[in-house]
Order: structure tokens, then sequence, then C-alpha cells
């Protein structure tokens, strides 16, 4: 384990809603948010079998997290953005409280965490963000929702932004 600190990401990923991910060839626009509560559940196996790896808290290199890192990246991620569903189905448009996921890792100490009991949170997370994406109605997915930054979601693209989130962090670990 190393408590090296990794370079914040400035990078405003919402244009990953309107192209290809060239990192991870993830095409969000072809999803149907519909489906991501079920794609999320498939996630919960994925990430167990990650952080069951010895090396799971060992950073590939100095300036990139390790699998754990990401692991718990992915677990508040799912609570984030259950949060942010939750919000933009009782207030719309919704206005998003500032989610500084690079303080996060170093305040909720990613790089120290028990494997065991993320993987198990991570179960207890996307179980919760399956439940929001659950609530949300036919006539819901329109519902909006704006970001600190100004970026600005509705529930479709917003689903749609998670699942690419998710599914970009597994390739990164090779999950």
């Amino acid at each position: 384990m190393t408590s090296d600190v990794i370079e914040p990401d400035g990078k405003d990923w919402t244009w990953v809603l309107r192209e290809p991910c060239p990192e991870c060839a993830f095409v969000a626009a072809d999803v149907d948010p519909a489906v991501v509560g079920a794609v999320v559940g498939t996630h919960v196996e994925r990430w167990t079998r990650v952080l069951e790896r010895p090396d799971a808290a060992v950073r590939p290199q100095a300036d990139r997290w390790s699998d754990l890192e990401y692991a718990c990246h992915v677990r508040d991620v799912c609570t984030i953005f259950a949060g942010r569903i939750d919000q933009m189905l009782a207030e719309d448009p919704a206005h998003f409280a500032n989610w500084d996921q690079d303080a996060a890792a170093l305040e909720r100490d990613y790089a120290h965490a028990d494997a065991a009991q993320v993987a198990g949170e991570i179960a207890v997370e996307a179980r919760r963000l399956q439940d929001s994406l659950g609530r949300v109605g036919e006539g819901d997915w329109q519902r909006h929702g704006l970001r600190s930054n100004g970026s600005a979601f509705t529930i479709a693209t917003l689903a749609q932004y998670l699942l690419h989130d998710l599914e970009h962090h597994l390739v990164d670990v090779n999950g």
C-alpha cells in the first residue's frame, strides 16, 4: 500500500454522453437508462473478485490508484448517484452539492481501506442505487439536475453517465 498523492482529475467527463470513450470504448448514448439498475447488480460480483486479489491494495504506478482505491471510489459513486437520483425525483430541477472525488479519496483514506469491508459496502451501495433507479417511473426520466459546475443532466443521462463511470473503472482494474 502507498499514500502517494495522485494528481486530481480535472476533466469534465460529461462529454461521454455525446461521444464514445476512447479509453474504455463505452458508448453512453447507446444505453437504455431503464436497464442501468440491472447492470449495476452485475458489477458487485466483479468488484468482489477484484478485491480478493492479493495485490488489490498495491498501486501499479505511484500516480495511479490501486484496485482497492478504485473500488472505494465505485462504492462512493453508487452512494452519490443514488442520492442524486432520489434528489431528482423529489426536486425538478435538483441542484447537486459538489463532490470532489479526489478529496473523498484522501478524506476516506481509500488507500488503507479493508478490501473485504469495501466489497460488502459496494454490495450495499449498489443495492441502494438499484432501489433508487427502480423508483424512476416512465415519466421521470426527463427530470433535471444540475451539477455544481453547471453540467445539466436528466435522470436518463445521469444513468448513462453513471454506467460509463462504473464500466470505465472495471476496465481500469481489468475486472
